[in-house]
């Protein structure tokens, strides 16, 4: 999927966000260790590197450059084209001249709201509260480029110039829906199942759903968003999620649902393993599904997207959460992700299987 509407849109907030930032917002008493983190995150948000760099506890072990990386991202991750919106603060420790605190941060994406939890270690020098900063986990030198040999699909013969990505003068790839499953949950109707590509070449899926009540009229109709993988290879299935808001799952007779999928070209590379999945609690006590991705080939992944299916004991499909890492993965350097699983069904599912779908800022 290609990046460019994606960029357009979060500059767009970006922008807005920026232009909502309150000069006295920067300029917050910094008297004590909470106050001092907010005003510590108001140059962030306001993107004043500088200021915030003055804030940090000299001999912290960390260069501005990397500071400003581990922030504000590289590689073009996520966080690269993100916005700070929200911070909230609370002591954890508080122990003389030091003291820990935890940082609940929201950043504005183009793809929803990003969540992040940090944790501050502040001391008091000479009457003013800096941030011991801990300097990101260095990897074992540079990446190195790897040969690949993995399989690539293009498309040899397109139709006409307005169908420069997808082809859709040709029959399409053979999808089919192999499970679903509809469920009431936050006062609205949430369908889940799973998708596959039964044919030979590659597509490019969505997934629509209506629902009907009982005299057979159209009652909402939705499509999957983020829910999903939507470029398929050959025999690979994918989850997917359509969420119909306010709707009562009693006033739903029958749910028509179909994928409408084009011939697109896709590649097999770069293939991005997971490692070291489990299911635990976070800070809050919220059920998180964690693990590490690593890139096994020779490029550079720069939006990762996880999306994880969650089964009962029966094999059915009872959740599809997603989640997108906001640091870019470099060839064979493992980077952490997380995704929510629902409390009230974290004591029922017997089994999970996790897919990732990856933007690029290269891949057209």
């Amino acid at each position: 999927m290609r990046l460019g509407s994606i960029v357009m849109i979060v500059l767009l907030l970006v922008l807005i966000g920026a232009g909502t930032v309150q000069t006295k917002s920067l300029h917050i008493s910094a008297n004590t260790p909470e106050t001092a983190l907010q005003s510590f995150f108001a140059q962030v948000k306001a993107k004043h590197w500088d200021d915030a760099f003055a804030m940090v506890q000299p001999g912290s072990g960390v260069e501005k450059e990397s500071f400003i990386k581990d922030l504000g991202g590289n590689n073009e991750s996520l966080k690269t084209i993100s916005a700070l919106q929200d911070v909230k603060t609370k002591i954890l420790r508080e122990s003389g001249n030091e003291s820990d605190l935890r940082a609940d941060l929201q950043w504005s994406t183009a793809v929803g709201a990003l969540h992040e939890s940090r944790d501050f270690k502040l001391v008091n020098d000479e009457g003013q509260w800096k941030i011991v900063w801990t300097p990101p986990a260095k990897n074992d030198g540079p990446p190195k480029p790897l040969p690949t040999t993995y399989l690539r699909w293009d498309v040899v013969q397109r139709g006409s110039s307005r169908d420069e990505w997808g082809v859709q003068n040709v029959e399409p790839p053979r999808m089919r829906i192999i499970s679903m499953n509809a469920i009431e949950y936050q006062g609205g109707v949430t369908i889940l199942g799973e998708v596959v590509n039964e044919d030979t070449v590659p597509g490019f899926v969505t997934i629509n759903a209506i629902l009907l009540d009982k005299d057979g009229n159209s009652i909402a109709e939705e499509s999957s968003f983020d829910k999903i993988s939507h470029t398929l290879l050959p025999k690979e299935i994918s989850p997917f999620r359509v969420d119909f808001a306010n709707r009562k799952l009693a006033d739903v007779k029958s749910v028509r649902i179909s994928p409408t999928n084009i011939l697109v070209p896709a590649a097999a590379d770069p293939v991005v393993g997971v490692f070291n999945q489990r299911i635990e609690k976070d800070p809050n006590g919220k059920s998180i599904l964690r693990g590490e991705l690593v890139t096994q080939g020779g490029q550079t992944v720069n939006i990762p997207h996880v999306l994880a299916t969650f089964y009962d004991q029966s094999g059915k499909v009872i959740w599809v959460s997603d989640g997108y890492v906001d640091k870019a993965l470099l060839p064979q350097q493992a980077v952490p992700f997380a995704v929510d699983l629902r409390d009230d069904l974290a004591g029922q599912v017997q089994n999970y299987r996790i897919t990732v779908n990856y933007y690029n800022s290269n891949r057209s």
